[in-house]
Protein backbone atom coordinates (compact mmCIF):
# COMPACT_ATOMS: atom_id res chain seq x y z
CA UNK A 1 0.00 0.00 0.00
CA UNK A 2 2.95 2.52 0.68
CA UNK A 3 4.52 1.60 -1.98
CA UNK A 4 1.11 2.53 -4.09
CA UNK A 5 1.15 5.74 -2.71
CA UNK A 6 4.67 6.96 -2.79
CA UNK A 7 4.64 5.71 -6.91
CA UNK A 8 1.57 8.38 -6.78
CA UNK A 9 3.20 10.73 -5.17
CA UNK A 10 6.06 10.63 -7.74
CA UNK A 11 3.77 10.32 -10.54
CA UNK A 12 2.13 13.78 -9.04
CA UNK A 13 5.21 15.60 -8.36
CA UNK A 14 6.80 14.76 -12.47
CA UNK A 15 3.09 15.85 -13.73
CA UNK A 16 3.40 18.97 -11.33
CA UNK A 17 6.99 19.92 -12.68
CA UNK A 18 6.29 19.40 -16.36
CA UNK A 19 3.91 21.74 -15.65
CA UNK A 20 5.75 24.58 -14.05
CA UNK A 21 8.29 23.94 -17.09
CA UNK A 22 5.47 24.26 -19.33
CA UNK A 23 4.45 27.33 -18.06
CA UNK A 24 7.98 28.92 -17.66
CA UNK A 25 8.67 28.63 -21.36
CA UNK A 26 5.17 29.36 -22.42
CA UNK A 27 5.83 32.80 -20.22
CA UNK A 28 9.15 33.03 -21.79
CA UNK A 29 7.72 32.96 -25.22
CA UNK A 30 5.25 35.28 -24.82
CA UNK A 31 7.40 37.75 -23.40
CA UNK A 32 9.50 37.72 -26.06
CA UNK A 33 6.65 38.09 -28.38
CA UNK A 34 5.63 41.09 -26.64
CA UNK A 35 8.90 42.70 -26.14
CA UNK A 36 9.08 41.53 -30.01
CA UNK A 37 12.40 39.88 -29.46
CA UNK A 38 11.51 37.63 -32.81
CA UNK A 39 14.75 37.03 -33.56
CA UNK A 40 16.13 35.83 -30.15
CA UNK A 41 12.63 33.64 -30.66
CA UNK A 42 13.99 32.05 -33.75
CA UNK A 43 17.63 31.37 -32.03
CA UNK A 44 16.02 29.60 -29.00
CA UNK A 45 13.87 27.36 -31.01
CA UNK A 46 16.37 26.42 -33.41
CA UNK A 47 18.93 25.49 -30.57
CA UNK A 48 16.42 23.38 -28.25
CA UNK A 49 15.28 21.93 -31.39
CA UNK A 50 19.25 20.83 -31.71
CA UNK A 51 18.71 20.01 -28.29
CA UNK A 52 15.82 17.74 -28.72
CA UNK A 53 17.56 15.81 -31.69
CA UNK A 54 21.17 15.44 -29.43
CA UNK A 55 18.85 13.85 -26.79
CA UNK A 56 16.77 11.58 -28.84
CA UNK A 57 20.73 10.79 -31.38
CA UNK A 58 22.18 9.59 -27.30
CA UNK A 59 19.13 7.53 -26.36
CA UNK A 60 20.07 4.13 -25.42
CA UNK A 61 18.00 2.10 -28.01
CA UNK A 62 20.22 -0.69 -28.10
CA UNK A 63 18.92 -1.62 -24.26
CA UNK A 64 15.14 -1.67 -25.12
CA UNK A 65 13.52 -4.70 -25.35
CA UNK A 66 14.04 -6.42 -28.18
CA UNK A 67 11.55 -8.31 -30.27
CA UNK A 68 11.62 -10.35 -33.32
CA UNK A 69 10.17 -7.86 -36.02
CA UNK A 70 9.43 -10.07 -38.72
CA UNK A 71 7.12 -8.90 -41.41
CA UNK A 72 4.07 -10.63 -42.61
CA UNK A 73 3.86 -12.54 -45.96
CA UNK A 74 2.42 -10.15 -48.00
CA UNK A 75 2.31 -10.98 -51.67
CA UNK A 76 -0.39 -8.79 -52.39
CA UNK A 77 1.76 -6.91 -54.89
CA UNK A 78 2.92 -10.34 -56.48
CA UNK A 79 -0.93 -10.86 -56.83
CA UNK A 80 -1.94 -7.88 -58.90
CA UNK A 81 1.08 -9.41 -61.31
CA UNK A 82 -0.43 -12.46 -61.23
CA UNK A 83 3.01 -14.13 -59.83
CA UNK A 84 1.89 -15.74 -56.70
CA UNK A 85 3.29 -19.24 -55.85
CA UNK A 86 0.04 -20.19 -56.18
CA UNK A 87 -0.41 -19.52 -60.03
CA UNK A 88 2.60 -19.08 -62.39
CA UNK A 89 3.90 -15.69 -63.42
CA UNK A 90 1.73 -14.71 -66.77
CA UNK A 91 2.81 -13.06 -69.64
CA UNK A 92 1.06 -10.08 -71.08
CA UNK A 93 3.42 -10.22 -74.44
CA UNK A 94 1.32 -12.41 -77.35
CA UNK A 95 3.60 -15.49 -78.55
CA UNK A 96 4.98 -15.56 -81.79
CA UNK A 97 3.11 -17.91 -84.36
Amino acid sequence: MANRNAATATRKRRRLMTLAWSAAVAAVVIGLIWKEQIALLYILATVSVTALLVVVAMADLGGARRTQMVAPYDDSAAAADGATPDAPRSSTRKKRA
